[in-house]
C-alpha cells in the first residue's frame, strides 16, 4: 500500500546553533494515508506501512522521545509484533536510520537507506520507484529549498516511475510532516514545522504540492495583514 521517505537533515541556525530537521512523506492508492503511516517529532521521523500497525509509528516516536536510538526503538516494537512479517517500518533519528520489510509484504516491495534517509514501499510497479525516490532526494539533499518541498519532489519522482501498481484504484492520498529541534514557537508559519495531507484525490502529488504552495501563500498573506494592523 504505499511508498514513503523519512529524512533527517542537520543544520545551523542564524545564531550558530546546531539543529536537525526531520521529515516524512508518503503516498498510496487509498484514501487518508496521512492518518495511518507518517509520524514525526523533534526527535525523529517514522513511517509504518504494508499491513499497517499504527502503534508502531506512535510508539516509535514516543520511544525516540524517551531517548532510545531509532534502531533499538523500532526493532523492539517489531520483535513484540506478531504481524512483523507483513510490516514495513522505517525511520530516522538524529544519529541513525532503520528500515525493515517483512518477507510477507506484497510484491513489489523493498527498501533502501542512505546516510540521512530511508525509503520503503510495497505493491509497487518495481524497484525503480524506490530508486527514483531516493535519487531525487539525494540530488537535492541539504538544498536551499525547504525540506517539505524537496520531500514532495522525491515522491513525485517515485510516482513518475510507476508508484503504487494498483491502477484500478483511482482514489489516492498523500501526506507530509516536517519537524525541527529549533524552537519555532515564535515563528508558527515556518516550513520547518508543517503537517499537510491530501486525503482523497486522483492526483495526490500535484494536489499535495498545490496544498503546500497555498499554505505558504496563506501564511504570507496573514503575516502581511497582521503586520499592517500592528503598525496602525
Amino acid at each position: 500500500m504505499t511508498f514513503s521517505i523519512c529524512v533527517r537533515e542537520p543544520y545551523t541556525d542564524e545564531e550558530g546553533n546546531r539543529h536537525h530537521r526531520f521529515g516524512v512523506a508518503v503516498t498510496t492508492r487509498l484514501p487518508a494515508v496521512g492518518t495511518l503511516c507518517p509520524f514525526a517529532s523533534e526527535h525523529g521521523a517514522v513511517a509504518t506501512q504494508s499491513l499497517v500497525n499504527v502503534e508502531l509509528g506512535r510508539k516509535g516516536i514516543d520511544y525516540l522521545a524517551d531517548g532510545l536510538a531509532v534502531e533499538d526503538a523500532l526493532e523492539a516494537l517489531l520483535n513484540a509484533d506478531e504481524g512483523r512479517a507483513q510490516r514495513q517500518l522505517h525511520g530516522v533519528d538524529a544519529d541513525g536510520t532503520f528500515v525493515f520489510s517483512g518477507d510477507e509484504c506484497r510484491d513489489w516491495y523493498g527498501h533502501t537507506a542512505g546516510e540521512n534517509y530511508t525509503v520503503a514501499g510495497n505493491l509497487l510497479t518495481g524497484s525503480d520507484v524506490i530508486d527514483a525516490t531516493a535519487a531525487a532526494y539525494e540530488s537535492e539533499a541539504f538544498g536551499e529549498g525547504p525540506l517539505a518541498a524537496r520531500l514532495i519532489d522525491a515522491l513525485a519522482a517515485g510516482h513518475e516511475e510507476g508508484g503504487d501498481k494498483r491502477t484500478d484504484l483511482p482514489i489516492q492520498s498523500a501526506a507530509l510532516l516536517v519537524e525541527t529541534t529549533e524552537d519555532v514557537e515564535d515563528e508558527p508559519t515556518s516550513p520547518d514545522s508543517i503537517d499537510l495531507r491530501v486525503d482523497a484525490t486522483e492526483t495526490p502529488i500535484d494536489d499535495l504540492r498545490d496544498t503546500y504552495e497555498l499554505t505558504l501563500q496563506g501564511w504570507t498573506d496573514a503575516a502581511v495583514k497582521y503586520e499592517g494592523e500592528n503598525e496602525e
